[in-house]
C-alpha cells in the first residue's frame, strides 16, 4: 500500500477549496439576492469568467515549471483544468436552464448556428468534454501517445474561449483583451519551449 504524501494532500485540499470558493460565493449571493438587477446575466458572466481564468491558470503551470525548474506546478494542472470544465459547464447550464428556459430550448440550435459568440463558446465546451473525460491515469495509459495529442486541444479551446468572451462584450473589450494578451504570452512560451526541445533532440 503506497504512503500518502500529506504535504501534497494538504496543498491540493487548499487548491480544491480555493477553486470551489467562487461557486460558493455565487450560490450565497443568489440565495441572498445580491446578484444585482439581472441575476441570470451575473451568473452567466461570472461562471464564464472563472472558467476562462482557471483554464489560463492550468496552461500557466507548464511555463511556471520551466521558470522555477521544478515539477510541482504540473501536480495542479489537471485539477485546474477540471475546475475550468466545471465552471464552463455551469456557464452552459445557466444559459440553458435560466437564460433560455424550458420554453425556448428549441432556440438553442438557432443560437449556436447564427450567433458567432455562442458558436465558438459551445465549440470550446464540446472540445473540453473529452479532455475532462480522459483526464484520469487509466485513460492516459490506454491512449498512450494519443493522450498528449488529444490534450493539446486545450490551446485551441483557450483561443475559442477568449474569442467567445471578446465577441460577447462587443464594446468594452478591456477584460477580454487582458485575457487575450495572457494567452498570447502563454502560447509564445509554449512554442519557444517546444522549439528548444526539438533543437536539443
Amino acid at each position: 500500500m503506497s504512503r500518502v504524501d500529506w504535504r501534497w494532500f494538504g496543498l491540493k485540499t487548499v487548491a480544491h477549496a480555493l477553486a470551489l470558493l467562487p461557486a460558493f460565493l455565487l450560490i450565497t449571493d443568489a440565495l441572498h439576492d445580491r446578484l444585482g438587477a439581472d441575476p441570470v446575466a451575473a451568473l452567466t458572466h461570472q461562471t464564464g469568467e472563472w472558467a476562462l481564468r482557471l483554464l489560463l491558470l492550468s496552461l500557466a503551470m507548464t511555463p511556471l515549471r520551466m521558470l522555477v525548474k521544478q515539477t510541482w506546478p504540473i501536480r495542479f494542472r489537471r485539477l485546474l483544468g477540471l475546475y475550468a470544465f466545471f465552471y464552463a459547464s455551469l456557464h452552459f447550464a445557466v444559459y440553458l436552464f435560466l437564460d433560455l428556459g424550458s420554453g425556448y430550448w428549441s432556440q438553442i440550435g438557432v443560437d449556436i448556428l447564427k450567433r458567432p459568440f455562442i458558436t465558438v463558446g459551445f465549440t470550446a465546451w464540446l472540445l473540453l468534454l473529452p479532455l475532462a473525460l480522459t483526464s484520469n491515469r487509466w485513460m492516459m495509459r490506454l491512449l498512450k501517445k494519443n493522450w498528449q495529442r488529444l490534450h493539446r486541444l486545450v490551446y485551441a479551446i483557450a483561443i475559442l474561449a477568449v474569442l467567445h468572451y471578446w465577441w460577447l462584450v462587443k464594446s468594452d473589450i478591456r477584460e477580454p483583451l487582458l485575457y487575450a494578451l495572457i494567452l498570447a504570452l502563454l502560447l509564445a512560451v509554449r512554442i519557444t519551449g517546444a522549439g528548444r526541445a526539438r533543437l536539443q533532440r
